[in-house]
């Protein structure tokens, strides 16, 4: 049974190494009735109308992006963004809540966050997380409460709890 998302819900993927995250990422914001995915930063991208990129890369990357993405790469929209501070602004002017997917001492555990009706959510470095600059430009910051050893998932597992979290009916 599927049901309709009648929030506007949007990804930022900044400086994701991996194309395999990238890919999952992808598919995982098309399960969960992503609007948009914006890529910055040294972030892989599949194949863009008026790509830059040379030919060769651009068809190689996009491959590497199939292997997770598979086939929402090219159902998903998605746009690389070449100022992420220029991005998050014109979100904001546009009503978007920015709120940063990271552990951090002013952040808000994720079953007690309630998104705004227009959210972008921020993804970081697989290993190094957001930004302090970037984290400063959010609105809200919330993380997933953890209880294993480990203090955190993978990027692409991230998204997909924060984006089931953040859609579930209430």
């Amino acid at each position: 049974m599927k049901y309709f998302i009648s929030m506007q819900l949007v990804l930022i993927a900044h400086n994701i190494r991996s194309t395999y995250n990238v890919g999952s990422i992808l598919r995982t914001a098309d399960g969960f009735g992503v609007r948009k995915v914006y890529f910055s930063g040294y972030t892989p991208y599949p194949e863009q109308r008026d790509d830059p990129r040379l030919p060769h890369i651009r068809q190689k990357i996009t491959s590497q992006i199939h292997k997770t993405a598979l086939g929402a790469e090219v159902t998903m929209p998605s746009e690389f963004a070449d100022d992420i501070f220029t991005l998050i602004k014109n979100l904001r002017d546009n009503g978007f809540t920015i709120l940063a997917l990271e552990q951090n001492k002013d952040s808000i555990l994720l079953p007690n966050i309630r998104p705004t009706q227009k959210t972008a959510l921020l993804l970081g470095e697989e290993v190094n997380g957001i930004s302090d600059d970037l984290i400063k430009m959010c609105d809200m910051i919330t993380e997933i409460p953890m209880q294993g050893k480990k203090e955190s998932f993978n990027v692409s597992v991230a998204t997909g709890i924060a984006l089931y979290e953040l859609t579930r009916p209430r």
